[in-house]
């Protein structure tokens, strides 16, 4: 063999192994299809984002609606407390009223008596609401508590009360009315004259 024969040989076998315009379809067809494939990949990954999209603004709705419920049952509920709870103080009010009655319809000489006995019904009946008297004769004048309406000169330290004219009550820790009290000025100082 010529180096001739040899270059034709050679050239042949590079015909056979190179792609031929139908290989070329192929490779192009190929190429198509995985332009086809990934357009359907991305429209099916985005009808997928959607879906979950919008179950997850399906649980949004519905935990909003819930939240609402239960926020309107709960108001709904301490409003029935409240009510229930008013309700049995004033079935405890009731009954000294009733007894009030009774006692202006008697003769005088069991009115004290009678006064006595709704005085401690009153009280056990506040006792059962945790209703406490403020106690305030004798005690140092406190803002939170009392309610000075007076204030006048006396023997007594100045901020002392001496008189209270209507009781102060709390519910607990909770002044539910202030005491109305009159608070001491002190001693009346003397006058410069009357000591000469």
């Amino acid at each position: 063999m010529n180096d001739e024969d040899l270059e034709k040989s050679t050239n042949k076998d590079n015909d056979q192994n190179s792609p031929t315009m139908d290989d070329y379809a192929v490779v192009g067809e190929y190429g198509e299809d995985v332009r086809e494939e990934g357009a359907d990949s991305a429209t099916g990954r985005e009808a997928e984002l959607k879906a979950r999209l919008n179950d997850l603004n399906d649980r949004y709705l519905r935990l909003a609606a819930d939240f609402e419920n239960f926020r309107k049952r709960s108001s709904r509920e301490a409003n029935e407390r409240a009510n229930r709870s008013i309700e049995q103080f004033a079935s405890g009010i009731l009954e000294v009223a009733d007894n009030l009655e009774r006692a202006s319809q008697s003769d005088d000489s069991s009115l004290r008596e009678g006064l006595e006995q709704i005085k401690k019904i009153l009280k056990k009946v506040l006792e059962q609401h945790s209703i406490q008297p403020i106690e305030s004769v004798n005690k140092k004048f406190d803002p939170e508590k009392h309610e000075a309406i007076a204030y006048v000169p006396s023997d007594s330290e100045e901020g002392i009360i001496i008189d209270e004219v209507s009781c102060g009550y709390c519910m607990g820790d909770r002044v539910i009315r202030s005491a109305k009290v009159a608070v001491s000025k002190g001693k009346p100082e003397k006058k410069h004259n009357e000591e000469k």
